[in-house]
């Protein structure tokens, strides 16, 4: 690195030398118009207005990082996808190849560590030549080139980009005001500073700012393993993008390049043997164009578009989405996520599997959940981002609510009906209240008149004079999926064999303020709106009502968890171009359920798939895994599921109608060549889930879950059985003593 302290004695020869030529020449004042502006040649500025001006000219130049892209990784450090304006990557001058070093140097400014900041030499070269020949020659020095670009940069940045003067257009006063901050800019950096500083920030081509970018898009590279040849070629570049780009000009491009070499030779920079060598060289593009944003993604495109719109929604980044979008795409920030590649990659292997571009445009999506930390380890559907031939697309994320608890977008699809996915949340209000598993329930009942009078202790006991039976409705004639099972049954085995009048049964011996607050402290929401799932509507003891499957997935993580929820995230890091820490997202988890609540759940849950609505369903993960799961469909068969658990993962697989709010019938459909009357969750969204957590579920522990108490199952013997349970106290209406 060139030493600071010749920084002072170079600016000072410099001037010395600069102004004794113009003081020198009777007709400086033309001379000096004609080499710093050619475009005004002639204007007639005095030598002393000139210094007078130099002088007064503000000196102090301020250097903002440019504009670099944003990294978005897994958790696994893996790149999920890029975000930039400027496709651009800052990299120090020892992450450089020596040869870019040199071959700038060589054609852009062979005298750069000799003068200070601006070259007399090259203003009288470029005088006589302006002179002699009527040719447009500048003279910029390398300095003067970083200081234009500087102020550019800082222009564009603030969406000035409009007041960018190009150089055939520049003033006189334009060049002097640049050659006095090119001058003081010496003073204050190092020449090696300077040079970094220029190969990060100069424009290569549309999508390459700055060396390590240039060396990606055209060789696939990176700075520091740029050959000479290729140094050279990109040297010779700056100084006209368009004109010297190799891939739409080889010839100019290769002309260029061994002109850029000649001049290293003679500046001695390289031997005789390493020019003729390069001059001979074949050029071998490599074109690997930026890849912006989710619809580049590497992976996990919609994972991407969700982390997105997190920052884009958050005012920790910005204190409007102007500026939070200035952060995302010209910050250079690195957001590490939660996700896992291994799942991730999995996951959309199986969605793809599943469903496909089937040309009906049937949707399949999974993701998945950390019980006890809430993190999103992947999140996947059956599209592509942008219209591609032979593919079903789709912008819309089908795994994630349309919009946020502050009403802000999230581009997704909002939810979709989750079917007897609901039903594990009454069970878990029956448990709450102290039921045992082995009760009976009358599931013959297909008939509950409007006047039921239903339970609700967050106002009254809901009869046939309250206000507050009409926000509950009736059901006149429920429906089971098959007709063996309107009869008494228990309620665990209503529950794993998803019957409708059993859950029915069991609301009806509930309060459903406590079932209201079970879905809620799970965090089951509307995908739509983000408004809570108003369980005194009798449809939502069944989902009627769409939920995202990251929230339906969240919620099932809450009972693996022992009951404690933990609300989802996928961002644990962000550090901007600087190093510094930004705000990201922690586990923010509560005591939702009662351990022995979520436990009981989970042993019901089990035998979903050993003996019940899910027995089905293969490859059998339960063989392998302690797993638990329930199957879900909506009334027409548009929403399919299984959504399940280990101790370690969460995961919701959705098949269905994923556009159109389920309003299309999934019956007489073919998927994958083969024809279904009618879809159920055990059929496709089952297999998919499977053979998913088949795949995944040794990644995470996969521990026994801890069993519910004996009370609860119903399995103490007599002699020790304990004292019947006071029944839950509720007042009416008229505040009637409790019995």
């Amino acid at each position: 690195m060139a030493p600071r302290k010749r920084t002072g004695a170079l600016v000072a020869a410099t001037l010395l030398r600069l102004f004794g030529f113009m003081t020198a020449s009777a007709v400086c004042g033309v001379l000096a118009a004609s080499l710093l502006v050619p475009t005004v040649a002639g204007a007639g500025v005095a030598v002393k207005e000139s210094i007078v001006l130099f002088n007064s000219l503000p000196s102090e130049l301020t250097i903002d990082p440019p504009s670099e892209s944003t990294r978005v990784l897994s958790a696994d450090g893996k790149p999920i996808a890029t975000f930039y304006a400027e496709n651009r990557v800052k990299v120090r001058l020892d992450q450089m190849s020596h040869y870019i070093k040199d071959a700038i140097v060589a054609i852009e400014d062979r005298r750069f560590y000799e003068h200070g900041g601006i070259d007399p030499q090259g203003i009288v070269r470029a005088l006589v030549s302006n002179l002699s020949n009527g040719s447009r020659q500048g003279a910029s020095t390398l300095t003067q080139q970083y200081v234009n670009n500087v102020l550019n940069e800082s222009l564009v940045a603030t969406d000035r980009g409009d007041q960018i003067v190009l150089n055939g257009q520049k003033s006189m006063a334009d060049k002097i005001r640049e050659m006095k901050l090119a001058v003081e800019l010496e003073k204050k950096y190092t020449k090696d500073q300077i040079l970094e500083g220029y190969l990060n920030i100069v424009f290569f081509a549309r999508d390459a700012y700055g060396i390590e970018a240039a060396s990606r898009y055209f060789f696939n590279t990176t700075a520091l393993d740029l050959t000479l040849p290729q140094a050279a070629l990109l040297a010779g570049l700056v100084n006209s993008p368009s004109f010297y780009n190799p891939a739409v000009h080889p010839e100019n491009a290769i002309a260029r390049r061994n002109q850029v070499l000649d001049k290293m030779l003679s500046h001695h920079s390289i031997s005789k043997k390493e020019h003729d060598a390069a001059v001979a060289a074949r050029v071998d593009l490599k074109i690997t164009p930026g890849r912006q944003g989710c619809a580049g993604a590497q992976m996990a495109p919609y994972f991407c578009d969700y982390v997105s719109h997190l920052i884009l929604n958050n005012p920790a980044y910005g204190a409007d989405l102007a500026e939070r979008e200035r952060k995302l795409f010209r910050g250079g920030l690195t957001i590490s996520t939660t996700l896992d590649s291994r799942l991730q990659l999995a996951a959309q292997a199986q969605v793809d599997a599943t469903a496909g571009a089937n040309p009906d445009k049937w949707g399949a999506s999974l993701v998945s959940i950390a019980p006890g930390t809430g993190k999103i380890l992947a999140m996947a559907q059956n599209t592509v981002f942008l219209p591609t031939p032979g593919k079903f697309d789709s912008q819309l994320n089908f795994n994630v609510d349309s919009k946020d608890a502050n009403g802000n977008d999230l581009n997704g699809a909002g939810g979709f009906q989750p079917g007897s996915t609901m039903k594990p949340f009454t069970l878990a209000e029956w448990l709450n209240e102290g039921k045992p598993l082995n009760a009976m329930v009358d599931a013959s009942r297909r008939s509950y008149p409007l006047g039921y009078p239903w339970r609700s202790s967050c106002g009254r006991i809901l009869g046939a004079y309250s206000s507050r039976q009409r926000s509950l409705g009736a059901a006149d004639d429920l429906q089971n999926n098959d007709a063996g099972y309107y009869r008494r049954m228990r309620v665990d085995y209503g529950v794993y064999n998803s019957i409708n009048t059993a859950t029915f049964a069991e609301a009806a011996q509930l309060d459903f303020c406590g079932i209201q607050k079970m879905v809620d402290a799970a965090g089951i929401h509307s995908g739509v709106d983000n408004a809570r799932v108003n369980m005194h509507q009798l449809g939502n003891l069944l989902g009627a009502i769409g939920v995202a499957p990251l929230h339906l997935a969240n919620a099932f993580a809450t009972f693996a968890n022992d009951g404690r929820y933990c609300a989802p995230i996928a961002i644990v890091a962000v550090t901007d171009a600087a190093g510094r820490q930004l705000p990201a997202e922690t586990s923010s988890c509560r005591n939702a359920i009662k351990p022995e609540v979520a436990r009981g759940v989970t042993s019901v849950l089990q035998d979903v798939l050993k003996r019940g609505s899910g027995v089905y369903i293969k490859p059998k993960v339960q063989s392998r895994f302690p797993t638990a799961a329930k199957t879900g469909t909506s009334n027409t068969n548009g929403a399919t599921w299984v959504v399940g658990y280990t101790s370690g993962i969460a995961t919701a697989s959705f098949f269905g109608d994923a556009l159109e709010g389920q309003k299309r019938p999934g019956q007489n459909i073919t998927i994958n060549g083969k024809f279904y009357k009618a879809i159920d969750g055990y059929m496709l969204a089952g297999p998919q889930w499977a053979n998913y957590m088949m795949q995944v579920a040794g990644y995470y522990p996969a521990a026994a879950f801890r069993p519910p108490p004996e009370s609860m199952t119903g399995k103490q013997s007599a002699a020790r059985a304990p004292a019947a349970a006071r029944r839950p106290c509720y007042r009416n209406f008229y505040r009637a003593p409790c019995r």
